[in-house]
C-alpha cells in the first residue's frame, strides 16, 4: 500500500513539474495575447485607419527616416504573430503601419490580420519593384490598375499535351541561343528560405524557413470514437469546401479600388526629387504613372530573357513578389 502511495506520489510530482514547466509559457502567451486584444478595442475607438504596408527593412527604414509617422502616444504599436503593427498619424491622417516580410504568404497573412483586427478603411501597400518596363527609369514611381499572380504554373512533361485553361505558355526550349543545342537565356533556378514570423520570437524579426514542421500532435493516435468525430468532421469540412470552390470565379488579375485608382490619378505629373543630397543624384528626373499592370509571384526575377516574357504575354510594367497578395486580400 505504501509502495503504491509512493509511486502514485512520484507520479503526481512529475505531473507537476511538468506542468509548472510548460504552462507559464503557455500562459505568458495567453497574457500577451489578450493584452494585445485590448490594446486593438482601445485603438479602434479612435478608427478608422488608413493600412499602410512595406515589405523589407531598407522600406521601413526610408519610411521611418522621412519623419512623417507619428506614433500614438499611449499604443504605439501593437505585438501580433511576430510583426509589429504600428499606430500613429501621418500629416494628421490616422494610420496603422506593419512590415509584412517577404514573399506571398506573408504579404497574405499581414494583411488579412490588419483586416480582421483594426478598424481599417484602406490599404497602401509601397516599397521597392524591378522594373519591365523600357520607358520606365530607376526612380520612376508607378500606381498600378492591376496585378496578377504569375507564379501559379504547370510544370509538365516534355512533349505534353497543351492545357487549354492555361492563360500563356512558356516553352523554355525556345529560349536557347542559337536554336536548338544553345546555351539557355532563361539561366537556373534558385531555391531560397521563406520567411517566417512567430509570437515566440523576437517582434519584427524573421526566421528563415524552408521546411515547415506539422503539429508533432497529429501523429497521436486517438481513441476509436474521437477518430469517428474527426472523419465526420473533415467530411464535413471538405464538402463545405468542395461547395465554396465550385461558387469560386477565375481569376487572373486582380483590381486596385478604383476610386483609390481615380484619387492616385489626380498625382501625376507632380515634382519628384532626382537628388538625394548634392552627390547623390539620379541619371534621369523621375516622374509618378499611374494605371499600368504589374506582376507578382515567389520568384525574385533577375533574368531579362523571363522578364521580356512577362512583359510580352502580361504587358506588365513592374515585378514584385508580395502586392497581388495585398491586392487580392484587400478586395
Amino acid at each position: 500500500m505504501a509502495a503504491k502511495l509512493v509511486t502514485r506520489c512520484s507520479l503526481l510530482m512529475q505531473v507537476l513539474v511538468f506542468f509548472l514547466a510548460v504552462v507559464p509559457d503557455a500562459f505568458a502567451l495567453l497574457l500577451n495575447r489578450l493584452k494585445s486584444l485590448t490594446v486593438i478595442e482601445e485603438v479602434n475607438r479612435r478608427g478608422p485607419y488608413l493600412g499602410l504596408i512595406t515589405v523589407i527593412e531598407s522600406e521601413e527604414n526610408a519610411f521611418f527616416a522621412t519623419g512623417a509617422f507619428k506614433p500614438h502616444k499611449t499604443h504605439p504599436f501593437v505585438d501580433l504573430s511576430g510583426r509589429r503593427f504600428r499606430v500613429g498619424k501621418i500629416h494628421g491622417e490616422k494610420v496603422i503601419y506593419v512590415r509584412c516580410g517577404v514573399g506571398m504568404v506573408n504579404a497574405a497573412a499581414a494583411t488579412q490580420q490588419m483586416l480582421d483586427l483594426f478598424d481599417i478603411k484602406g490599404i497602401i501597400h509601397f516599397g521597392i519593384a524591378g522594373n519591365a518596363n523600357d520607358s520606365l527609369s530607376i526612380g520612376d514611381v508607378i500606381i498600378p490598375k492591376q496585378f496578377a499572380h504569375t507564379g501559379i504554373w504547370d510544370w509538365v512533361n516534355l512533349n505534353s499535351a497543351t492545357n487549354l485553361g492555361d492563360v500563356v505558355h512558356l516553352d523554355i526550349a525556345s529560349y536557347n541561343v542559337p536554336k536548338g543545342e544553345g546555351t539557355n537565356l532563361l539561366g537556373h533556378i534558385g531555391h531560397r528560405n521563406e520567411e517566417f514570423y512567430t509570437e515566440l520570437g523576437k517582434p519584427n524579426t524573421a526566421q528563415p524557413l524552408f521546411w515547415a514542421e506539422t503539429s508533432k500532435h497529429c501523429f497521436i493516435l486517438l481513441p476509436t470514437w474521437r477518430t469517428l468525430i474527426v472523419q465526420r468532421t473533415l467530411a464535413m469540412l471538405f464538402t463545405w469546401i468542395l461547395q465554396a470552390t465550385m461558387c469560386q470565379k477565375p481569376l487572373f488579375w486582380a483590381e486596385t479600388s478604383k476610386h483609390w485608382l481615380h484619387l492616385a490619378a489626380n498625382l501625376e505629373g507632380m515634382e519628384l526629387e532626382q537628388c538625394v543630397n548634392s552627390s547623390l543624384c539620379l541619371p534621369h528626373k523621375p516622374k509618378l504613372v499611374v494605371g499600368l499592370r504589374g506582376s507578382t509571384s515567389n520568384i525574385f526575377v533577375d533574368n531579362a530573357a523571363y522578364r521580356k516574357f512577362l512583359v510580352r504575354n502580361f504587358h506588365v510594367s513592374s515585378v514584385d513578389m508580395e502586392s497581388a497578395a495585398v491586392v487580392m486580400r484587400n478586395s
